[in-house]
């Protein structure tokens, strides 16, 4: 191809084709794209080929067009998922199936075992309750008896009498539940199951820290409440709720106002930054102190997540629970009410309570104890690349055809360099494929 008569060749390499591709911006004296002034007219369509013989290549090369997966059609391998989660860096579908899967992989551990802590804490506020109920039948079904103002005060006592001691073995119970609910998830995520037995030998010993780590944590955030009761106490020893019946509740009113813009955000703050310590403390064997530390340098960095994730699964939990107990806590509430305070409709009335509230916890108690479980592994697998031991272990176990009880032992902070400090003294370095030397 020339630019005319009597003119030299463009300047092309040696061994090159002439229908070489314009450069870029076309400059003067060398080739322009098709169609421009001054260029190369359109290339010809191509010409079928004859019978006989074979098609020409073509002028030029297709333009390249990806693999789907990622640039030039590279696709990243899917990560191990021996257990019930896969080992690396977890989303929200993955921690909500992840807890799903821990129930129904361990349900005697997990539902059982949730079912009998709820039973046995439920039995006394369900017996208050249903006294409380049974004093409303009785005064509908004869408001000027004598007992008509008595049987209803003995009501509400019994109802709050059997909400404090069912508070406080709630309280033991969940605690305990807890322990032993993040031993089984802490083999769950290898593939391994747990019995209740088992569970509990292993978490028996991190019981004392959890009581510790609860008690703890009830008073950081109820101390603001506190807080609130001595305002009060001081205002009224200043005479501020002297005045008028609208004075006094206009400051009753802004003071609960600024109590309530003030404590919600150190509610959420400081349940987020302490929501990892409980697996801390059973699967770290940490202390209370030290749990809590974890946890705030844990969620460090991705708080607004965390949080995000607690308070849906949260809502998600009450709705679940709401739907499960409903029907039992109106049924046990109407025939209480219908019962007229007999003994027969008493109990009665206590069972379809003490069921409705067995429903829910048996759900509620694993699924939040899977969610923080996870929430925890998830934080370290981003924050200390504890995926990569995760994955070492299940190719050892993967090697070996079984799940050894010492793959516990992984979950000791050892295993992964904390935020911002080096390993565990110790502690095996692991690379993306398997202990290095």
């Amino acid at each position: 191809m020339t630019d005319g008569p009597g003119s030299s060749t463009p300047d092309v390499p040696s061994g090159w084709a002439a229908e070489q591709p314009p450069p870029y911006g076309g400059a003067a004296g060398s080739w322009a794209s098709p169609g421009a002034p001054g260029g190369p007219a359109d290339p010809p369509p191509p010409v079928p080929p004859q019978q006989g013989s074979y098609p020409s290549a073509p002028h030029a090369p297709a333009p390249y067009a990806p693999a789907p997966g990622g640039p030039y059609g590279y696709r990243p391998p899917d990560a191990p998922r021996p257990g019930i989660i896969p080992l690396r860096p977890l989303a929200l579908g993955d921690i909500l199936d992840g807890t799903i899967k821990l129930i129904r992989s361990n349900p005697k551990a997990t539902l059982g075992l949730s079912a009998i802590v709820a039973a046995i804490t439920a039995i006394p506020t369900a017996i208050g309750q249903a006294f409380s109920v049974g004093s409303l039948g009785e005064l509908m079904d004869d408001p000027y008896a004598a007992d008509a103002v008595s049987g209803p005060f003995a009501g509400g006592v019994s109802q709050l009498v059997g909400g404090i001691i069912g508070y406080v073995m709630t309280f033991v119970g969940t605690t305990v539940l807890t322990g032993v609910l993040t031993r089984v998830l802490g083999r769950a995520v290898f593939g391994g199951r747990i019995t209740v037995g088992e569970a509990w030998r292993l978490a028996r010993s991190r019981v004392p820290a959890l009581f510790g780590l609860v008690l703890l944590q009830a008073l950081i955030l109820l101390l603001p409440l506190l807080a609130l009761v001595a305002v009060f106490v001081s205002l009224a020893a200043a005479g501020a709720f002297d005045g008028t019946v609208r004075t006094t509740a206009g400051v009753g009113v802004l003071v609960g106002l600024l109590f309530f813009l003030a404590y919600v955000p150190y509610l959420l703050f400081f349940y987020t930054r302490m929501s990892l310590a409980a697996p801390a403390v059973v699967l770290e064997g940490r202390g209370v102190t030290d749990a809590m530390s974890r946890s705030w340098r844990l969620v460090k960095g991705d708080s607004w997540r965390v949080l995000g994730i607690l308070l849906l699964t949260s809502l998600l939990a009450g709705v679940i629970s709401g739907v499960l107990a409903v029907p039992f806590t109106f049924g046990g509430t109407l025939v209480g009410i219908l019962s007229g305070g007999t003994a027969a409709g008493t109990v009665f009335a206590a069972i379809l309570l003490t069921v409705g509230q067995v429903l829910a916890a048996m759900i509620t108690y694993p699924f939040s104890a899977g969610v923080a479980g996870l929430l925890y592994a998830d934080r370290r697998m981003r924050a200390e690349a504890f995926d990569l031991v995760l994955q070492t272990a299940a190719a050892r176990n993967q090697s070996q055809g079984w799940v050894h009880a010492g793959i516990d032992d992984l979950w000791h902070p050892g295993y992964g360099a904390e935020p911002g400090s080096a390993p565990h003294q110790g502690a095996p370095p692991y690379g993306p494929y398997g202990p290095q030397a």
